[in-house]
């Protein structure tokens, strides 16, 4: 399960940061589709939390909503979605619009997006973009203050400052997912969600960002969405973890007794899903599959 420093021994005792209440999400086409449906979670301060499922369970719409990023057909049908501030305020993010909407956006809830490639702006050099940022949703600091604003978040990502000068291209897989996270991290928001962050790097860099995200969020006290349909990485960091299915989260445990003792039939065909690196070798056939001569092949474990 996820190891932590002692001050987040067990963020699920502090304060929630995030409220979710029934929020459902229709795709309004000729035949209405309901994406997310009643869908409820508590996000605390220092946690992180997996929202685990297969593709086209509804994982980034719900973190779309949520961060009102939806666009048509997509429509918020219901629910509430509340923000609640370390000095005890509470902010209704679905009523934000315009103007309050865009400056809560990165400074109190920001978005690590699915592939950093489609996500930085090819013909911008690093450093323009992280400064764009920074000039959008703090007009008031100055140049030099955005330059050295930018190389202290590529810092900590572990990115030497000098590709504030690099394009996207020119960057490693691993480098530019790590840019990505330092865009987010810029005007240190309470809130980061990162939709399957991950998900396009090979092994080894996969874990150096998920060690570089645990650090991060021990350091800076902030709480992590995590989606992806890995849900064996999310018992490695997730303190606890929701499993989505069908629009629905049918199940949201501590990611111990989700391993131990998952209740959902869905959850546990998850669970059972990944091979074990480790005991006998089996043979698995999928049902009704058929041989080269069309006959129906009885495979079993």
């Amino acid at each position: 399960m996820s190891t932590t420093t002692q001050e987040h021994a067990d963020p699920l005792t502090r304060r929630p940061v995030l409220t979710v209440r029934d929020l459902t999400v229709v795709y309004e086409t000729e035949q209405p589709v309901t994406a997310v449906s009643s869908a409820s979670l508590q996000l605390h301060r220092g946690e992180i939390l997996g929202l685990a499922g297969e593709s086209g369970c509804g994982k980034t719409t719900l973190a779309y909503a949520v961060n009102r990023l939806h666009q048509p057909p997509a429509r918020i049908a219901g629910g509430s979605v509340v923000f609640h501030d370390r000095d005890g305020g509470d902010v209704d993010l679905l009523a934000l619009k315009d103007e309050p909407l865009r400056k809560f956006r990165w400074t109190q809830l920001s978005m690590v997006f699915q592939g950093a490639m489609n996500s930085l702006n090819p013909v911008r050099t690093v450093g323009y973009q992280l400064d764009d940022t920074l000039r959008a949703h703090d007009p008031s600091m100055s140049r030099a203050r955005r330059r050295e604003r930018a190389a202290e978040v590529l810092t900590r990502v572990g990115v030497d400052p000098v590709r504030l000068r690099s394009y996207p291209h020119e960057l490693s897989g691993g480098m530019r997912q790590r840019t990505m996270i330092a865009m987010a991290m810029l005007m240190q928001p309470q809130i980061m969600i990162m939709d399957e962050p991950t998900t396009a790097l090979d092994v080894v860099v996969q874990r150096e960002i998920l060690r570089e995200i645990l650090r991060l969020r021990d350091e800076l006290d902030f709480a992590v969405l995590f989606i992806t349909h890995d849900l064996p990485l999310l018992l490695e960091i997730a303190d606890r973890i929701a499993v989505m299915y069908r629009g629905e989260i049918v199940e949201l445990e501590t990611a111990q007794k989700l391993h131990e003792a998952a209740q959902h039939p869905y959850t546990r065909k998850l669970l059972g899903s990944f091979p074990s690196l480790t005991g006998e070798r089996s043979d698995f056939v999928r049902a009704g599959a058929h041989d080269r001569d069309g006959r129906q092949e009885e495979w079993s474990v």
